[in-house]
């Protein structure tokens, strides 16, 4: 996988913040956001400077019973051509249910949620996996997800499924240890656990965001500062590898440069090696 740093999620909401800022090593965009016809012109000055540009998906589904839509494919793929993107990446989530194959309406979640982590829906993922990377001009990588629920008749932990879908796809991976402390809080997972599992040298960049916990639920807001369990967390993982990159999200409540910079020197600690790192 491509270094890429240190880089932060791209928001419209940012774009003035960002311009007063040293320009970071990358960013990732939201890709159903964005026009490739149309990009916004901050994301062009960006990619105009060589400032590598993700596009990360949040639609396209790969964890439900049907096949991909090969519409939302093709948006992906050009998305990513219009950016020069080094890959694209998306999330290991099911998203809609129903439709015409089961005699039912189709539903849309509206949320990103987890995929039963059994091997019949480990066989329908992986040939989800297989066909979408068919279509994308680009490696894949898929992140794992924030969860308050997990299926029934579960046969492998987050961690282990993880893995098996590495092997038998080759696909990357995107590791979001705010997820990890959030599915920690919330379900009783270790994260360690998780870590210990995962295959590393798959990893194309890591995650990191803040949340906020109320009456025992961790909710992952990316409104609030990252907190130190999850810097933690993200220590944890450089102590067991150096991923090519790291990436700071928020969506809401956007920070001030001070603040926002703030942010990225602490990340920027925990990863860089040395006697920085903490």
């Amino acid at each position: 996988m491509r270094n890429l740093g240190t880089g932060i999620g791209w928001r419209p909401e940012l774009a003035d913040t960002l311009a007063r800022l040293p320009p970071p090593d990358w960013v990732e965009v939201v890709a159903e956001n964005i026009d490739p016809a149309h990009l916004p012109r901050p994301v062009r000055q960006l990619c105009a400077r060589g400032v590598p540009v993700v596009p990360h998906g949040v639609t396209l589904g790969l964890g439900d019973a049907d096949r991909p839509d090969l519409a939302r494919l093709a948006a992906l793929a050009e998305r990513a051509e219009a950016l020069g993107a080094p890959l694209v990446t998306e999330h290991l989530a099911t998203v809609r249910a129903g439709g015409p194959r089961t005699g039912t309406p189709r539903m849309e979640a509206g949320h990103l949620l987890p995929v039963p982590r059994t091997r019949d829906a480990l066989d329908v993922i992986c040939a989800n996996i297989r066909l979408a990377r068919q279509f994308l001009p680009v490696p894949l990588a898929l992140e794992n997800v924030a969860a308050c629920l997990r299926w029934p008749g579960e046969e492998f932990t987050e961690g282990q499924f993880l893995a098996e879908v590495v092997e038998r796809t080759g696909v990357g991976l995107v590791v979001d240890v705010a997820n990890l402390h959030t599915n920690h809080v919330n379900l009783g997972q270790d994260p360690a656990e998780t870590l210990d599992a995962l295959p590393l040298e798959a990893v194309a960049y890591v995650h990191v965001a803040g949340g906020v916990e109320a009456d025992g639920i961790w909710y992952d807001t990316h409104a609030h500062p990252v907190p130190p369990p999850v810097l933690g967390l993200l220590a944890e993982l450089y102590a067991r590898a150096e991923p090519p990159g790291v990436l700071l999200e928020r969506d809401d409540r956007f920070p001030g440069p001070d603040e926002l910079a703030a942010e990225l020197a602490a990340v920027r600690a925990v990863v860089t090696p040395g006697p920085g790192r903490v």
